[in-house]
C-alpha cells in the first residue's frame, strides 16, 4: 500500500498530493498496462510517462505530442509545496531538476486606486514553462519513454485496440474526450471574462494584482515571477470591456502593446512580449466520467480550474501521481481507473468550487471598487474561500490587524464580535441561529421542547434566535408539529419563550419567521418522510397556481382574489400577535417555495391577472402582505425578509431578479434580507459547497444597497470572521452547527481568546468558559538520555 508524506495511508483526502512509490518494479503482474499510449505532451502527460516508466522500466510507453519541444501556452507555472511533495517523494530526480530553476516569493501585492497593499507568507515556487516541459522530455527520454513530438496522435479507437491504457492527456479541447462525448459527458461552461498571457522581461518581487479602472471598464492585470529576469502576465477584463476597448479590432502585437501601456505603472515602462498569445474566453471543463474501457482522461482533458488560483498544471501532476499509483495497488486495470476517479473526483471538485468563487469574483470586479481599500484587498485574497481569516492571521497578523482596525473591531476582537444595528436594535455579534423547523408544536402550541431548544441556543451566545417558520393559519402549516400564531394560545406559549430569552440571556435579541406553507403542507414530519403526504387527515392546500409540489404530492388550489385578502390578514393578525408576545425581530418568509416565494418564482407563479407575469407583477402580493405586517410591527423592531436567491433549476429566479426583489423589499421598509436559495423545485439542481449561497448575499449586499444575513453550509467561526471582514455580508446564521453544539458562539469566543461584550457568557456557565482538561499534561520530562554504552577511560 503506497502513503502519502510521513508514512500515513493515503485517503485521497481533499488537498493531499497522492505520491506514487519510490521502488521500480518490474512487469509481475499480466493485469497492469504494459503497452501504454499517451496523447498530449503537456506537463501531465509526460509526468504520467515518467512514472508509470519507472514504475515499470519494461513497460512500453509512447507519448504524442502535436506540437513542437518548445511550444506551449503561457510562460509560467505556478506549483504548491503539496504538489512539489508528491513530485518529490515519487520522483527525487525530477523534484531536484525542478527545485534548481525554482524562483521563489512570499509576498502578494494588491495595487488598487494608486495605493498598494502587500500580504506576506504565501510561499510560491514557479518556473517557466518551458523549462518544466524540458525536465519532463529529459526525464522521460532517461527513463525510455518514446517521445513522438510533433506528431498527432492515431484516431482513439486504434490507440485503445492496440495498447493495454490509453492516457489522455489532451488538453482542454481534447479530440479523445469528444470522440467518446456520449460516455464522458462533458460539460463546458464559457465564462464572462476576455484574458491574453503575456510575458515580462523582468521578475516581479511579489505575486502582484493590479487594477486599472478605464474609461471602457475595468481591467486586471495578474503578474507574477517564474524566474530571475522573466514574469507571467495575464491581463483579463469582462467581454464587453473588452469589446468597448477595441481589443477585438486589434492584433496579437497591437494588444501587446495596448496592454503595457494601460499597466505602465506595474511594468515600470517596460514593454511585454507575447508567444502566439491570443485573447480567449475561460472554460470550465468537467466530465461525467472519467475512464471508457482502456481510455481515462487527464488533467485539463478532464477538469479545468481558473488560472486565477493557479491550479491548472497542479491538479495535472497530481491527477498523474495519482493514477499511477492506482494503477499499482489494483489488481485489474477496471478497478484502477475506478480507484483513481474515486481519489480524485472529490479534491478536483473542491478546487473546482474555489476556482469558480475566484473567477466569479474577478468577473464582479466592478462590484468591489468601493470598498475600504484594505478590505479591498482582503477580499480579494479570500475570494476563492480556501485562504481565511484565520489563514491568513498566520500568514501575515500585520496585514489582518490592519484591516480589522479600518474595518472598525476594537482591539482583540475578532470581526463576528462587532456589533452590528438594525432599526431600534442592536445586535452584539454577527451570528444568528437560523431558523430551522422543529415538528415539535401540538396543535402550533409551542412547548417545552421550545422553550429549551430556544433557550439553550440563546444562552449560547449568539445575538439573535430565530423560530422556525411560525405558520399564520391551520392551512398554512408544513406538518401537524408546526408551530402557530393564529391563536391567543399560541401567543402566551411564546411568550413564555421569549420572557426566558430576554431574562435568563440578557441582551440576546429573538426573531419569529412568519410563514405560510402553500403548495408545500400537509405533509408528514421531516423524520418520517420529508414532503410526503399525510397518510391521513390531509387539509387542503393553496398556491398562486395549482401546481403540485412533486410527482405524488396534492394539487393546490389556486388563490382567489378574496382568499388573498383573507391570507394576508393572517398574516397580519400573526404580525400582532408576535409584538405582543415580546419578539425584538420578524421575518417574513418568501423562500423555498412555502406560498410567498411561490409567488416570486417564474417556474410555481403562472398566473394571468394582477399578481402573475412580469417580476413586478409577482412581487405583488408579497409586498401587500410585507406591508400589512410591517403597519402593524412596531416600528422600532426591524424586519426582514429571507428569499431564495436562485430556485437552482432553468427558467427560474435569476441572480439579477433576486437583486431587484431584495431592493424593492427594502424601499418598503425591509432592514435586512436573508438570502437563502432553492428549495423550490423538487427537480432543483444546487451546487452545494461551503458557504455555496453566499456570492448571492454578497451580489444583493453591494448592488441593492441592503445588509444582508448570509446562510448554507457556513459551520466555522472562521469562515463568519472572513465573510464579515471582507465585506459579503453582514450577518452570518448557521443551523446544523447549533444543533450540534448550542453554545457555538461562546466556544468561538474561547477558542479566539476573545473575552468582550460580544460574547457573554451566561452567569452559572462562566466556570465552562475554558475547555476542560483531558488528561495529565504535566508529566516530568525525562532529563537524562543514553545514546549508547556508557565508555569509562
Amino acid at each position: 500500500m503506497l502513503s502519502t508524506r510521513g508514512s500515513t495511508p493515503t485517503s485521497g483526502a481533499r488537498g493531499t498530493a497522492r505520491p506514487a512509490t519510490t521502488h521500480p518494479q518490474s512487469r509481475d503482474n499480466p493485469d497492469r498496462p504494459h503497452r501504454v499510449a499517451i496523447v498530449g505532451g503537456g506537463p501531465g502527460g509526460l509526468y504520467t510517462a515518467a512514472l508509470l516508466k519507472r514504475l515499470a522500466p519494461d513497460r512500453e510507453i509512447t507519448v504524442y505530442e502535436r506540437n513542437a519541444p518548445d511550444d506551449t501556452f503561457g510562460f509560467g507555472v505556478v506549483l504548491s509545496d503539496e504538489t512539489l511533495g508528491g513530485i518529490e517523494h515519487a520522483d527525487p530526480a525530477v523534484y531536484e531538476a525542478l527545485k534548481a530553476h525554482f524562483v521563489r516569493w512570499d509576498d502578494i501585492d494588491i495595487v488598487h486606486r494608486n495605493t498598494r497593499h502587500t500580504s506576506s507568507g504565501h510561499r510560491f515556487a514557479a518556473l517557466g514553462r518551458r523549462r518544466l516541459l524540458e525536465i519532463l522530455h529529459d526525464r522521460c527520454r532517461d527513463l525510455g519513454v518514446d517521445l513522438r513530438l510533433r506528431t498527432e496522435a492515431p484516431p482513439p479507437d486504434e490507440l485503445a485496440r492496440a495498447h493495454d491504457l490509453v492516457v489522455a492527456a489532451d488538453g482542454v479541447h481534447s479530440a479523445t474526450r469528444e470522440a467518446y462525448r456520449d460516455v464522458f459527458r462533458p460539460r463546458l461552461t464559457p465564462h464572462r471574462c476576455r484574458y491574453i498571457w503575456l510575458a515580462a522581461d523582468f521578475a516581479f518581487d511579489a505575486f502582484r494584482f493590479e487594477i486599472a479602472e478605464t474609461e471602457h471598464g475595468v481591467m486586471q492585470l495578474h503578474g507574477y515571477p517564474y524566474s530571475p529576469d522573466a514574469s507571467t502576465v495575464i491581463v483579463e477584463m469582462r467581454e464587453e470591456v473588452w469589446r468597448a476597448a477595441g481589443f477585438d479590432e486589434l492584433d496579437e502585437a497591437e494588444s501587446t502593446a495596448r496592454c503595457a501601456k494601460i499597466f505602465t505603472d506595474a511594468l515600470g515602462g517596460r514593454p511585454l512580449r507575447s508567444n502566439k498569445s491570443a485573447w480567449t474566453t475561460f472554460r470550465t471543463v468537467v466530465n461525467e466520467r472519467w475512464s471508457h474501457g482502456n481510455v481515462v482522461l487527464l488533467g485539463d482533458a478532464a477538469h479545468t480550474a481558473h488560472f486565477s488560483i493557479g491550479s491548472g498544471t497542479k491538479l495535472a501532476v497530481e491527477d498523474a501521481l495519482a493514477l499511477a499509483a492506482c494503477l499499482e495497488e489494483q489488481p485489474t486495470l477496471p478497478q484502477a481507473l475506478a480507484a483513481y476517479e474515486a481519489e480524485r473526483r472529490p479534491v478536483v471538485a473542491s478546487t473546482q468550487r474555489a476556482a469558480k468563487a475566484s473567477l466569479e469574483w474577478f468577473e464582479d470586479l466592478a462590484r468591489y471598487l468601493g470598498q475600504p481599500p484594505r478590505q479591498f484587498a482582503f477580499n480579494l485574497l479570500t475570494r476563492s474561500r480556501r485562504v481565511t481569516h484565520e489563514n491568513l492571521r498566520l500568514r501575515d497578523a500585520g496585514f489582518t490587524d490592519s484591516v480589522e482596525r479600518e474595518f472598525g473591531c476594537p482591539p482583540g476582537t475578532p470581526p463576528m464580535f462587532t456589533p452590528f444595528r438594525l432599526r431600534g436594535l442592536t445586535l452584539r455579534n454577527r451570528v444568528v441561529v437560523s431558523a430551522m423547523d422543529m415538528y415539535s408544536a401540538t396543535d402550533g402550541v409551542p412547548g417545552d421542547f421550545h422553550l429549551v431548544h430556544l433557550g439553550a441556543r440563546a444562552l449560547g451566545g449568539a445575538a439573535l434566535v430565530m423560530t422556525e417558520m411560525v405558520c399564520v393559519s391551520p392551512e398554512g402549516r408544513i406538518t401537524p408539529g408546526c408551530a402557530g400564531l393564529y391563536t391567543g394560545r399560541q401567543g402566551e406559549a411564546w411568550r413564555r419563550i421569549t420572557d426566558f430569552v430576554h431574562a435568563g440571556a440578557p441582551g440576546t435579541a429573538i426573531g419569529v419567521q412568519l410563514g405560510h406553507s402553500g403548495r408545500k403542507g400537509s405533509t408528514r414530519l421531516m423524520w418520517e418522510g420529508m414532503d410526503e403526504p399525510l397518510p391521513d387527515g390531509n387539509w387542503p392546500l393553496v398556491a398562486p397556481s395549482p401546481l403540485p409540489y412533486r410527482p405524488g404530492s396534492q394539487v393546490p388550489r389556486e388563490l382567489s382574489r378574496a382568499q388573498l385578502t383573507d391570507v394576508r390578514q393572517q398574516f397580519r393578525d400573526a404580525a400582532e400577535r408576535a409584538g405582543q408576545a415580546g419578539f425584538d425581530l420578524l421575518e417574513l418568509h418568501c423562500a423555498h417555495g412555502y406560498l410567498l416565494s411561490g409567488f416570486l418564482s417564474p417556474l410555481t407563479n403562472h398566473r394571468t391577472d394582477a399578481y402573475g407575469g412580469s417580476l413586478e407583477k409577482r412581487l405583488r402580493f408579497p409586498l401587500e402582505v410585507f406591508d400589512a405586517v410591517r403597519e402593524v410591527w412596531p416600528d422600532e423592531r426591524p424586519m426582514t425578509v429571507r428569499i431564495s436567491a436562485t430556485d437552482w433549476a432553468e427558467g427560474g429566479t435569476s441572480a439579477e431578479e433576486a437583486v431587484e426583489i431584495a431592493r424593492t423589499f427594502a424601499a418598503h421598509g425591509a432592514d435586512a434580507i436573508d438570502v437563502s436559495t432553492g428549495q423550490v423545485v423538487s427537480g432543483e439542481r444546487p451546487e452545494f459547497g461551503r458557504s455555496y449561497q453566499t456570492p448571492y448575499a454578497d451580489r444583493i449586499r453591494h448592488e441593492a444597497g441592503v445588509p444582508v444575513i448570509a446562510v448554507g453550509a457556513i459551520s466555522s467561526w472562521d469562515d463568519v470572521n472572513s465573510l464579515i471582514l471582507a465585506g459579503r455580508t453582514d450577518l452570518c446564521a448557521l443551523a446544523r452547527p447549533h444543533l450540534y453544539d448550542p453554545h457555538w458562539t461562546l466556544h468561538a469566543a474561547a477558542e479566539q481568546g476573545y473575552d468582550g461584550p460580544g460574547a457573554v457568557w451566561p452567569a452559572p456557565y462562566r466556570a465552562g468558559s475554558r475547555p476542560p482538561r483531558t488528561g495529565r499534561t504535566d508529566a516530568p520530562k525525562p532529563r537524562l538520555t543514553l545514546h549508547g554504552p556508557r565508555q569509562d577511560v
